[in-house]
């Protein structure tokens, strides 16, 4: 007999096609019988140890994170509530370039040190992987969602050529492209880039597109967060259009916004972009958030010549008068690159999480309304902050566009990504609330699409980008990681006041056929395992 039948579901099956009323059976991990119409047809139904009423709820495949930050909290939280409670069975984590595989002893204190703002600084991690193969074995022994891995550029170059804006020589850029080919040779699905993030973004177009090459040799694609998402911003994304054309790569753009004054309204002038492209033979996918600011860390928005050298340079800089005053000017004045070439506005600058202690005070405000407090200038108080917490400070930037949001997510390559930031007192509600509020808020109370093509962009376009064979759809013989919601209900519990509510409207997950959410609550199955890429020539 099967372990479970699900019976009377909604079955919306995340091919974008209607919605059908189905009894679904899983067993041993899969979905092995799927009997449409069994009530009004009056046949024999199926049986199973288990059976779930699921009469006015919606089953469909598990929803995929495309751009994940939970790279240290799969392994420090064995609940993680954040992802599994908002049906979440697979998160794509190494992203933005910077992440903890491939390292040596070296390249692991600089990550972690300059990436404590995004996962802590991992004093409670067992840091007992250096390749990319070892930290997906690490991940093998048990977490509580699937994850799949990107190569982080940054990371690679660290490792090869240093913190140095400089181009590579011939024997490092052979050495970075022998990193990714062992990465992708150990079960990465691709390569991220931070290029507003050093060291990666001092990599020149044609070092990418060498990196870009060998990714492709193994099925893989590049995911960039890319030179801008401000002022030229359109032109950074027709770079990284045309350079992985040149390189014959699949691309996958990574929180695809049109932020800051200068686009409002320009989400038409991208899409154009991407048609044109797709048009021409490209492949390209995207994703998005559904939600207006972004979220980073308060070191990002230096300018990069502030950041050569890694976190310790950057402070030496910070405690120099002149060379501050410097830094100051430059994003104040001219537009940073780290801000995008936009001239930063500190009144769009809240502060989500610091590091340090004694430094709660800051947590929740603008940097313009702390330094309104304190009586001085903004640049004042970001200084001492940076400085303080010695660079581990979170922020929310406020300069998104609604009208762009919603452009976006309704273009045929879309994905879901939460580009979820777990630390900090007051992180992005995105981190818990992406996935029910497309379903709640961008489905059921706006319209701006309908429940199947929702579910479409959340499951089986990101599976197919990520070419798994058995994941993304409600299909007999496909893995049964599967979500149950209530389409009246469901939605984002988080929001900017209480970032960490979890969502409504969610009874239960399963993955890999077994429940991580049962009843609305986190049960303490740990079915999550590495999902590795598989090159070509072995699928």
């Amino acid at each position: 007999m099967a372990d479970l039948v699900i019976r009377d579901a909604d079955v919306v099956d995340g091919s974008g096609a209607s919605a059908y009323r189905a009894d679904v059976v899983v067993d041993d991990g899969r979905i092995v019988s799927i009997v449409k119409e069994a009530a009004a047809a009056g046949c024999q139904r199926p049986k199973a140890m288990r059976e779930l009423d699921a009469e006015g709820l919606v089953l469909s495949p598990g929803f995929i994170d495309m751009h994940a930050h939970s790279d240290l909290a799969l392994l420090r939280d064995p609940d993680h509530s954040a992802k599994a409670a908002q049906g979440v069975t697979l998160e794509v984590i190494g992203q933005d370039g910077l992440s903890y595989a491939p390292v040596d002893d070296r390249t692991l204190a600089e990550v972690r040190r300059a990436i404590t703002g995004w996962n802590g600084n991992g004093d409670d991690i067992d840091f007992d992987w250096r390749s990319v193969g070892e930290y997906l074995d690490r991940l093998d022994r048990g977490i509580a969602v699937n994850a799949a891995y990107l190569i982080p550029q940054g990371t690679v170059r660290m490792l090869a050529v240093g913190w140095e804006d400089r181009e590579a020589t011939p024997e490092e850029l052979d050495r970075m492209r022998q990193l990714v080919a062992e990465g992708m040779r150990q079960g990465a699905v691709g390569m991220s880039s931070g290029l507003t993030y050093t060291p990666g973004m001092y990599a020149k177009d044609a070092e990418l597109t060498e990196l870009c090459r060998v990714v492709a040799e193994y099925g893989g694609y590049y995911c960039p967060h890319h030179r801008s998402y401000g002022a030229g911003a359109l032109q950074a994304y027709e770079e990284m259009v045309a350079l992985t054309r040149e390189a014959g790569c699949a691309l996958h753009l990574a929180h695809a916004t049109m932020n800051f004054g200068v686009n409002k309204g320009r989400a038409p002038e991208l899409l154009t972009l991407l048609d044109d492209a797709l048009a021409a033979g490209a492949d390209i996918s995207l994703d998005t958030y559904p939600y207006t600011p972004g979220c980073t860390t308060l070191a990002a928005m230096l300018p990069s010549w502030a950041s050569e050298g890694g976190p310790e340079a950057i402070i030496e800089r910070l405690t120099d008068e002149e060379t501050a005053e410097r830094i100051r000017h430059h994003m104040e004045v001219v537009g940073a690159d780290g801000c995008h070439g936009v001239p930063i506005e500190w009144d769009t600058i809240e502060i989500s999480g610091v590091s340090g202690t004694g430094l709660d005070d800051y947590v929740g405000r603008t940097v313009q309304e702390s330094a309104d407090l304190r009586g001085e200038a903004p640049w004042v108080t970001a200084r001492r902050l940076l400085l303080e917490d010695r660079l581990g400070s979170t922020i929310l930037q406020h300069v998104g566009h609604e009208e762009n949001v919603r452009a976006i997510m309704r273009h045929p390559v879309h994905t879901g990504g939460s580009d979820g930031i777990l630390q900090g007192t007051k992180p992005h509600p995105r981190a818990y609330g992406t996935f029910p509020q497309y379903l709640g808020r961008y489905v059921r109370e706006l319209g701006v699409l309908s429940l199947e093509e929702c579910v479409a962009h959340l499951t089986s376009r990101p599976a197919a980008r990520l070419r798994l064979p058995d994941r993304g759809l409600v299909r007999e013989g496909y893995r049964a990681d599967l979500v149950l919601f209530d389409p009246a209900t469901v939605a984002a519990g988080s929001t900017f006041e209480r970032p960490r509510a979890l969502p409504t409207g969610i009874p239960y997950v399963l993955i890999d056929g077994r429940f991580v959410i049962e009843d609305g609550r986190r049960t303490d199955v740990l079915a999550g395992r590495a999902v590795r890429g598989t090159p070509p020539t072995l699928a």
